[in-house]
């Protein structure tokens, strides 16, 4: 199903007030990292405001999809997307990694329920969402219309519980997991190619016999349409290769890993917040 110009504004204007609340709440926190959150707004986005079943009202619904987190240190732009779409307040954003919040650095699901998985350490996250499917298909066969989503980063396919889980959900076949790959050529300490190289990386995955698809991580109807084509492979866990920039909406921000783990300070969160602000006119005015 394409997206009408309409349903691309809403997307796009979602976006933005998550990109604008990620600076917000790492501003408040005065710690956390910047580039990788803003850099997955979009596909967070559409997620939260087009392709997962859910219900915030009621986020414990047995029908709904499951979206496990395994690069956790982006959990602000999973925050940021939960509470916009109704799973908790805007204004608890603000507590995030403050003493007692529900919002840890890293997802914690004994504080916050709705979360599926907790994550922290990098590599976990693919070993959970295939063990979630394969115990899916187990309970009702392969005929569920549930879906599991893991979002990874480049960055942690350095670690070898990333390909072990790939191994076996390649041998295994669950047609209801699709994972997104965050490829923003990024990690703390500098460029992917330049601390580990993971090209090629299409053909890596292939290899481990999943349906691969890359994408621009930034064009709604390219996400969209890649879940879309993701769920009608049956027969194979799907990858999704997203292509984008890191720090993404904020110019200083963007394409620079000294923004994988810190925060802007007050400058630049106006800054930030400033520039969001325009690019939120101008998504307004286009659509006009």
């Amino acid at each position: 199903m394409s997206l009408t110009d309409q349903e691309i504004q809403s997307l796009e204007e979602r976006a933005n007030e998550i990109r604008k609340s990620i600076i917000e709440m790492l501003l408040e926190a005065g710690s956390g990292h910047t580039a990788g959150p803003l850099g997955m707004a979009d596909v967070f986005a559409a997620l939260y405001f087009r392709i997962l079943k859910q219900d915030p009202k009621n986020p414990a619904w047995p029908e709904r999809d499951r979206l496990v987190l395994s690069n956790g240190h982006i959990c602000p732009v999973l925050y940021a997307a939960m509470a916009h779409a109704g799973y908790f307040p805007v204004s608890e954003l603000k507590t995030l990694r403050k003493f007692g919040s529900r919002l840890q650095g890293h997802p914690h699901r004994e504080f916050l329920p709705m979360l599926e998985t907790s994550s922290g350490p990098l590599g976990s996250g693919l070993s959970q969402a295939v063990g979630m499917a394969l115990a899916d298909r187990i309970d009702r066969g392969r005929k569920s219309d549930r879906y599991f989503f893991c979002l990874m980063s480049d960055g942690e396919l350095e670690e070898g519980q990333s390909w072990e889980a790939a191994m076996l959900a390649g041998k295994e076949k669950p047609g209801n997991l699709i994972a997104i790959l965050d490829r923003n050529k990024i990690q703390i300490d500098g460029f992917t190619d330049d601390v580990m190289p993971l090209e090629p990386l299409r053909e890596k995955w292939e290899a481990f016999r999943w349906h691969v698809q890359e994408i621009n991580g930034h064009d709604f109807r390219e996400i969209v349409g890649a879940v879309e084509t993701a769920k009608a492979v049956f027969e194979k866990p799907s990858m999704i290769l997203a292509d984008t920039i890191p720090g993404k909406g904020v110019k200083e921000f963007e394409r620079d890993f000294h923004w994988h783990g810190k925060p802007p300070d007050k400058k630049q969160a106006e800054m930030a917040l400033a520039e969001l602000r325009t690019l939120g006119g101008k998504i307004r005015s286009e659509h006009e």
